[in-house]
This record gives structure tokens, sequence and C-alpha cells, in this order.
């Protein structure tokens, strides 16, 4: 862990001895009463958390200390993903690594050539999904983790995209990119261009139909190419998040 994080209630409360946070400060950090750690409340601000008292036996087992912030917790990046549904075990990565990148909010949608199994997994309904972003948003050391959205349909996410962040863009308006290999207008280094906000949309393993090409171009988006060698889903969104945020000056 980069950073212990903590809800507002956690913060000011005996953290057990059997918690994960409190397993990794003992036995990782090798911390003990007087010590400090960096740690942060989820969606507010990071700091240094000082230990008061650390006991690991008996029936207030466990650690009190005193959090004092002083940083904004690394906010995350004006830029959303939308990534058609992989596979249950690709997600988990994936969610993970985009969420160490600082990307504002992911749209998980279903698409014409998607597999529809994959979005009967129940990682989102047991929090395995929120997990994951809250591992990577630890990975980076930030206390900001990233929305996560779910749409059946490419039209229905799209739509839902749109009302959400016409807000956001502001007068400098809204970098719209759907990574497409099957002739795409112009590299996605090229097109990358500083904007208050930018969308990036990623296909599922299968890619992109016809028809969702046109919807995207429709709605906006420039359908760009990442070289001739075709990516994974997961691969393929850090990579394009990785080029955007490099573009931006945030890597």
């Amino acid at each position: 862990m980069n950073i212990c994080l903590f809800s507002q209630d956690e913060i000011s409360k005996l953290l057990p001895v059997k918690d994960e946070r409190a397993q990794h400060i003992i036995k990782v950090l090798h911390k003990k009463a007087g010590d400090t750690f960096t740690a942060g409340i989820i969606g507010g601000q990071s700091g240094v958390a000082k230990i008061i008292e650390l006991s690991t036996s008996g029936d207030n087992a466990g650690i009190i200390f005193e959090f004092s912030p002083h940083g904004d917790g690394k906010p995350l990046a004006p830029f959303e993903m939308i990534i058609g549904f992989p596979r249950p075990i690709q997600l988990k990565r994936l969610l993970r690594d985009i969420a160490a990148l600082g990307v504002r909010r992911v749209h998980l949608t279903g698409t014409d050539l998607g597999e529809k199994s994959y979005m009967q997994s129940n990682l989102v309904e047991r929090g395995t999904a929120y997990q994951m972003l809250l591992d990577g948003t630890v990975q980076a050391g930030s206390t900001h983790v990233p929305e996560l959205c779910l749409y059946k349909t490419l039209d229905e996410c799209l739509e839902s995209v749109e009302k959400m962040d016409s807000a956001a863009a502001g007068e400098s308006g809204c970098l719209r990119l759907a990574l497409d290999n099957v002739n795409p207008s112009m590299r996605l280094a090229d097109a990358v261009k500083p904007t208050a906000f930018a969308v990036a949309a990623i296909g599922s393993e299968r890619g992109w139909t016809e028809r969702e090409r046109l919807l995207l171009e429709s709605k906006g988006y420039i359908r760009c190419g990442m070289g001739e060698r075709i990516m994974r889903t997961e691969t393929a969104a850090t990579v394009a998040g990785a080029i955007i945020l490099s573009s931006w000056g945030r890597i």
C-alpha cells in the first residue's frame, strides 16, 4: 500500500488489528507507537497519521492514530473511458490499472459483438469491481476513487455520457476519441489536443461493428488507431490512457 485509505467515519476510530490495513502497517511497514504512515480520507484529503497506541492482543487490539491532512489526495483527471465489457479476469486488472492512471469515470458497456455472458458477472454486485478501483487508487497514492457506470448497450452509454459531461466540458469543449484498428482516421497521439475534458471509447475484444462506428462518429468521436498490432481490451485501455495523459503533461 502506498497510502492507507479510510472513510470519514473510520478516520477517528480504532483500526482493528485484524484489518488488512493494520496488518500492512504492523507487518510490512513495521510501525510502532509514535511512528507515522501515509493516510487519507476516501474522496478527501491525504496526509500523515501518527500512531498513538498500538496493541496486538486483548479486546481492543488495534491501532489508535491521529490524522493530519495536508494534501489534496491527487485529484482525478478530467478524463473518462468507455469500455466494452471484457472478460471478468481482465476487468479486474483493467479497473485497477486505469484507476492508478487517474481516470475520473469508467463507463462499462455491452457492445454488439461483446460476449453477453460477461455482463452477467457479479463482480460489481459483490463489491469486487469497487475493490479493484480502490486498489488502483492506493497504488497511485491517491484518495480519489473513479466512479463506475454500467450500461447494456453502447447507444445507452453514449446518451448518458453526453448528458453527464455537457457541463464538464465548458467552453473548451470535449475531446471525444474512439479507438479502432479498422481504417482509423488518424493516430491517437496526433488526435489528442489540449481540452478541458476528454472521453475515450475502447471496444470489447471483438471490436466495434460498422453500426457502432457510425454511431460513434455521429456523436463526434474521432476514430483513432495505435498502430497495426491488436491489443487486448485491458491493454488498449491502459496504453490509450497513458498516451492521452502524457500528451496533457500529466504523466
